[in-house]
C-alpha cells in the first residue's frame, strides 16, 4: 500500500499540522472544496460520535492521505457522518492509491458503507452500486449571470416566485432576508419545521437524534471558514417564515436542512428564500452551491447541472462483512428498484406521507 504506514487517530488527535496538510491535499486534488470533506467536519462529528477515527496514511514519516469514517459492532465502519453528510470519501495526495479492502483490514474495518460519495474517489468508487445526480448551482460568474441562466431555462418559475415575494409582503407584513443570522429562535423554529416534515413524510426525524442535534448545534457555532454553518432566515413581519442551515467553506456552501413554516405555504416562502440565499452567496464569494442528492421539484428548477455522487459499500469476507451485506444489501436493492420506477416511487411517497400522517394523528 502506498503509504508505508498507516496511524490510526480520533479526529480530536489531529493536530494543526494534519489538518494544515489534509488542506493541502485536498486543494491539491482539484476537488471543490466541499465543507463536508474538512477536517473541520469530521473533528465536529468526533465530538457527537465516539466511534470516529481517520487514518493517516504516511510515506517516509510524512502524510499523504487521510480516510475519516466511523467504526461500530464487528468493525461495521461506515462514512463519517453518514446520514447528514453530503460528500464523503478519503483525502489523497494525487498518484496514492491504496487499496480498499486492505485499508479496511489496516483499520480493522470490516466494511465500509457511503452513500453520498464524491466522484473521482478511485478507492471505493469501483465497489459502488448505484450513480446518483447531485445537482448544483454555478455562482461563479455572479447572481445576475445565474438570474440571466434561469431566466432563460425556466422563466415561469423565476417570475412567480418574485411575484409571490411581493404577495407575501402585501399580504403579511415587510419582508426580511438575513443570509448569516445569529437567531437561536430561529434556529429552533427550523428545527421544529424539519421534525414536522420528516414524521409528516413518514421518514426518520433526524433532529430526534441527539447526535444530529448536537453536531448542528457545533457547527452553526463555528468560525472556522472552510466549514462553518449559515443560518439563512426570511422573516414576514417580524417573524420567521423560513430558514436554512448550510455548511460553507470558502467558496462551497451545501445545501443541507431548509424548511419553512406551512401556514405561509401558499407564498412559497422556500423558493423566495433560496433565491435570496443564492443573491448573497454570491456578493459572500461562493462559486457552487451544492443542493446535494435526491429527487426534488425544485432542485430541477434551480440547478444549471449535476454532479455525481454513488452509494454503495466495500465488504470483506469477514463475519462482520457478512452481517453488513445481510442488514443493508436487500434494503438498497428494494430502493434501487423503487427509484427506476417512477409510478411505483410515486406510489411509495403517497404511502409514506399516509402513515406519516397517522401517526402524527
Amino acid at each position: 500500500m502506498p503509504g508505508k504506514r498507516v496511524l490510526v487517530l480520533r479526529p480530536d488527535e489531529l493536530g494543526p499540522s494534519e489538518q494544515k496538510m489534509w488542506r493541502e491535499i485536498r486543494t491539491e486534488s482539484g476537488a471543490p472544496a466541499n465543507p463536508f470533506l474538512d477536517p473541520a467536519f469530521t473533528v465536529a462529528v468526533g465530538r457527537v460520535r465516539p466511534g470516529a477515527r481517520v487514518a493517516v496514511l504516511q510515506d517516509d514519516g510524512s502524510p499523504v492521505g487521510f480516510f475519516p469514517y466511523e467504526v461500530g459492532a464487528l468493525g461495521r465502519g461506515r462514512a463519517v457522518g453518514l446520514g447528514v453528510s453530503d460528500s464523503q470519501g478519503a483525502v489523497l495526495r494525487p498518484g496514492i492509491r491504496p487499496d480498499a479492502r486492505r485499508l479496511l483490514r489496516v483499520c480493522g474495518l470490516s466494511s465500509f458503507e457511503f452513500d453520498n460519495l464524491e466522484a473521482g474517489q478511485g478507492v471505493f468508487e469501483p465497489h459502488a452500486v448505484e450513480e446518483l445526480a447531485s445537482p448544483v448551482v454555478d455562482l461563479g460568474e455572479g447572481f445576475a449571470a445565474y438570474t440571466d441562466h434561469l431566466r432563460a431555462r425556466s422563466p415561469g418559475f423565476l417570475r412567480q416566485t418574485l411575484a409571490k415575494e411581493r404577495r407575501l409582503a402585501r399580504q403579511v407584513g415587510e419582508v426580511r432576508f438575513v443570509y448569516d443570522a445569529r437567531d437561536p429562535g430561529a434556529l429552533r423554529a427550523l428545527m421544529g419545521w424539519k421534525s414536522a416534515q420528516y414524521r409528516r413524510t413518514g421518514r426518520r426525524d433526524r433532529f430526534a437524534q441527539e447526535w444530529i442535534t448536537r453536531l448542528v448545534g457545533l457547527l452553526g457555532e463555528s468560525e472556522e471558514p472552510e466549514c462553518r454553518g449559515v443560518l439563512s432566515v426570511l422573516y414576514a413581519a417580524g417573524r420567521p417564515v423560513a430558514a436554512h442551515l448550510g455548511l460553507r467553506s470558502r467558496t462551497v456552501l451545501s445545501w443541507w436542512f431548509p424548511a419553512y413554516d406551512r401556514a405561509y405555504a401558499k407564498y412559497s416562502p422556500g423558493l423566495v428564500l433560496q433565491l435570496r440565499m443564492l443573491q448573497a452567496a454570491a456578493a459572500e464569494g461562493i462559486g457552487t452551491v451544492d443542493l446535494g442528492s435526491g429527487p426534488a421539484r425544485y432542485k430541477e428548477s434551480l440547478k444549471t447541472r449535476d454532479l455525481r455522487v454513488y452509494e454503495g459499500a466495500v465488504v470483506r469476507p469477514v463475519p462482520g462483512g457478512a452481517v453488513h451485506w445481510l442488514g443493508r444489501e436487500p434494503a438498497r436493492a428494494a430502493r434501487r428498484f423503487v427509484r427506476g420506477r417512477p409510478r411505483l416511487a410515486g406510489a411509495a411517497a403517497r404511502t409514506l406521507e399516509e402513515l406519516g400522517r397517522l401517526r402524527g394523528g
